[in-house]
């Protein structure tokens, strides 16, 4: 009996133990990206910490995931992305970024990171999202990170 008392508390130590570090692992990630260091991506955040930029991305292409592809990278740099979804309008070669608020720097901002995207501006106060981005067949998401 008393064997049997000993392997359930060395198991149940053992847990704990790689509990702890499976938590500590997680947690050093993300203050490191909080902290505007790389997020676990490698990409480094673009927008300040007080500023909150809503985008929502629409893909234009035949590639599947692509817009929640573009959407994690935007998150990354910290863009707050509310949706994405698939435009089944058109099919589009070039990626534009439509600016809904007047806020030509964001725009400029949020195009820069997609690889130089068209700018077009498209007042619009009903809207829920300051900026819409359209993604084309040109815009290529950036490579997976390798996490040992």
């Amino acid at each position: 009996m008393e064997q049997r008392a000993l392997k359930r508390f060395v198991l149940a130590g053992a847990l704990v133990a790689v509990a702890g570090i499976s938590t500590w692992v997680y947690a050093s990630r993300s203050w490191r990206a909080r902290d505007g260091g790389p997020a676990p991506s490698g990409v480094q955040r673009i927008v300040p910490r007080d500023m909150r930029i809503r985008v929502e991305v629409l893909n234009g292409t035949q590639v599947r995931g692509l817009a929640r592809r573009a959407s994690l990278y935007l998150r990354d740099l910290g863009f707050d992305v509310v949706r994405f979804d698939q435009d089944s309008t058109t099919t589009r070669s070039t990626t534009v970024v439509l600016d809904h608020t007047s806020h030509p720097e964001w725009a400029r901002m949020l195009s820069e990171a997609m690889t130089g995207s068209r700018v077009e501006e498209r007042p619009d106060t009903s809207r829920y999202v300051d900026i819409t981005v359209l993604l084309g067949a040109n815009w290529r998401p950036p490579p997976k990170a390798f996490y040992p």
